[in-house]
């Protein structure tokens, strides 16, 4: 099997622990922009040594930029990229489509990798991502192994799995738990990770609701075939751990993975197991568990003997040498390692007085490479008879030659100089959007310029309301079934369609419906935004900064309890099973707040918060071009008790949120 292990990186021991132990490649973050803000991280000069470590041991690096960016953040990107392109970074990790979009037409060498929080689980998001200039994509982690299958033999793009650690109970990029508890966005790489608090179904406070066993695939390799690359999850975790997985990794790709291996896995860190539920289609209670006392204690007994793995250099990398010494000529030692060759010059023999040198005397001198990270490969010598030279200069012709192909070559950037984004004021009073989980819940009067209703409604629904259809953020698997409802839909004359994500947006795009960008998208800044027709910015944004996003029509969500997690293992059936559910689903939290848990048709279900946002009655506030009513749980009174106070400006009889528009995220 021919896989990339793609270790983790928090800090510069992490690394050397990550590449010692025969990681392919690692992935870090700068102290800025990346979705491990509280990792140790690295800085321009800490980032040019991890390069040249990386590169001088055959290892390639990766940059995290997998953060939404916001428009005055744009600059300190560019200057970002640009020195890390031009010491080699080989690749940036992006989330924010209009990053990625800004880094292409500013440096077009660069070469981009779609972070998991893009949440591509599709084709046709897959489709979009190369089409973007995307060269890799990292799936969703809730894929199984055929929906992965489907997405390997319709494209030739790299595709990029987590096959190991933590695995959060959202779909990635699509949390804002931590953010609207918090203000510790997620999406911004400061999650709080309040989901492995106490949640309950049942009314057990000590219940873990929310909590997922850590990832773990290494058993499942022959499961993922068409991937490229294995990521390892842990830039928040020791070296030990890095060290631990990689060398299990090796071992299961090598075919000599061992029930040794699985108890260190075990060890060094784990929430009662692990799982592999999502790639065999096996949800259920199985899949849940927490970081128990004795997942604590066994992680001391071996992490002592890990640290042993990475104390020295490990001989991981081949090395061909050609040695040639002849009479009255300087000898010379070409070396082939690291996809390079060099040449390095010694001194010129001498005639032998005694003993010569000899072809086999000077193979184990040149061979002699302990405490590097390289190994003799083939060696060929080229020698005229009767010469001799000191042992210590082919000693030092043998590291200096070592010494130079480890050396970083420079790295010309190639790049249009920045140009910063304008933001516009827009003066105009915002009309009206809707979107509804039931065509019930629509009054027979409202003030809605265009009304959205569940892909899944009856044309009889779609028709009597001229509503577009909203498409399932979780399209796992169901993409064929999606685009044979939206060809019904299209003959119905339906026009409309409003996407939660990228894979949807595109198929409804490329089908020639009118399209709204939902929230799921992520909208952030002005360069996003025009990328997504008819916007919902993210509602993560302040209020003022999405106010001046430089994009036409563009709206936010005005009203609504919005869902802060999408899961495709529903938390409430896994407790008390949808018998006692009956669609009415809930979870508390430790502070007996309750969050609704919306079940659907589809492959996931939504926590809602528990309560709305509400900026009905400071509507003055608002400049986007529209503003937009997400309708959940309520009645079709409470919709027209909504309308109501819309219409009065009033302040709500009931408990609500300004969100993260006055607050905002950080």
């Amino acid at each position: 099997m021919n896989f990339e292990i793609l270790a983790p990186a928090g800090s510069m021991e992490s690394l050397i622990a990550g590449v010692r132990s025969g990681a392919n490649a690692v992935y870090l973050g700068g102290k800025s922009f990346n979705a491990r803000r509280n990792a140790g991280n690295f800085d321009n000069k800490e980032l040019y040594e991890a390069v040249k470590y990386c590169h001088s041991h055959g290892a390639k690096i990766y940059l995290t930029l997998n953060i939404v960016m916001s428009d005055d953040e744009f600059e300190q990107m560019y200057n970002e990229v640009k020195y890390a392109l031009s010491i080699g970074v080989d690749a940036f990790i992006i989330q924010d489509i209009g990053v990625a979009k800004f880094i292409k037409e500013h440096f077009p060498q660069a070469r981009l990798h779609g972070s998991t929080q893009m949440s591509i689980m599709t084709v046709s998001g897959v489709k979009y991502a190369e089409e973007m200039g995307f060269s890799r994509v990292v799936l969703a982690r809730e894929m199984t192994a055929e929906e992965i299958r489907e997405i390997r033999e319709n494209t030739d793009i790299e595709l990029e799995m987590f096959v190991h650690g933590a695995l959060c109970m959202c779909v990635s990029g699509q949390c804002y738990l931590s953010s609207m508890i918090g203000s510790r966005s997620g999406n911004r790489g400061l999650c709080a990770q309040p989901c492995r608090l106490p949640f309950t179904a049942k009314g057990n406070k000590s219940e873990t609701a929310l909590s997922l066993k850590d990832l773990s695939l290494i058993e499942d390799l022959e499961l993922l075939d068409g991937i490229n690359s294995l990521k390892i999850e842990g830039r928040m975790k020791r070296p030990e751990y890095v060290s631990a997985v990689v060398t299990a990794m090796k071992n299961a790709i090598d075919g000599k993975y061992s029930a040794a291996d699985k108890f260190t896995l075990r060890s060094i860190f784990s929430r009662s197991g692990f799982t592999d539920g999502y790639l065999k289609n096996k949800l259920g209670n199985n899949m849940f568990g927490s970081r128990q006392k004795e997942d604590v204690l066994s992680a001391k007994n071996v992490l002592k003997d890990i640290s042993h793995n990475y104390d020295n250099e490990n001989p991981l990398i081949r090395m061909d040498m050609s040695f040639v010494c002849k009479t009255g000529e300087k000898c010379s030692l070409t070396v082939n390692a690291l996809g390079r060759e060099i040449t390095v010059e010694g001194e010129t023999p001498q005639k032998a007085i005694n003993k010569p040198m000899t072809a086999e005397s000077l193979t184990q001198r040149l061979s002699k490479l302990g405490g590097t990270q390289f190994f003799a490969g083939q060696i060929d010598i080229v020698l005229d008879d009767g010469l001799i030279l000191p042992a210590s200069k082919i000693n030092e012709l043998r590291r200096t030659a070592v010494e130079k192909i480890t050396q970083e070559p420079e790295h010309e950037v190639v790049c249009e100089p920045f140009d910063r984004i304008n933001p516009i004021l827009k003066n105009s009073t915002p009309y009206l959007t809707a979107s509804f989980k039931s065509a019930k819940q629509i009054p027979d009067k409202h003030p809605f310029k265009h009304v959205f209703i569940p892909l899944n409604s009856t044309i009889e629904d779609f028709i009597d309301n001229r509503a577009g259809a909203v498409l399932p953020r979780g399209m796992f698997g169901i993409e064929k079934e999606i685009e044979t409802k939206l060809t019904k839909l299209k003959k119905a004359g339906v026009r409309k369609v409003l996407c939660p994500n990228i894979g949807g947006y595109r198929l409804a795009k490329d089908m020639g419906f009118e399209v709204f960008g939902d929230f799921g998208l992520n909208i952030f800044n002005s360069e996003s935004a025009n990328l997504i027709d008819n916007p919902i910015l993210s509602f993560e944004l302040m209020l003022e900064q999405a106010n001046k996003i430089n994009a036409k029509n563009t709206g936010i969500i005005v009203y609504g309890k919005v869902p802060l997690m999408l899961t495709r293992n529903c938390p409430i059936k896994t407790s008390i099973g949808c018998y006692e559910c009956n669609k009415k689903g809930k979870l508390t939290d430790r502070k007996g707040y309750e969050f609704p848990v919306i079940c659907s048709d589809y492959p996931c279900v939504e926590m809602l918060n528990c309560v709305p946002i509400y900026m009905l009655d400071r509507m003055d506030e608002v400049k986007t071009d529209f503003a937009h009513f997400y309708f959940s749980t309520e009645s079709v009174e409470e919709v027209e008790n909504i309308i109501l106070l819309n219409e009065k400006k009033a302040k709500p009889p009931f408990k609500y949120t300004r969100g993260l528009y006055q607050r905002g995220a950080i």
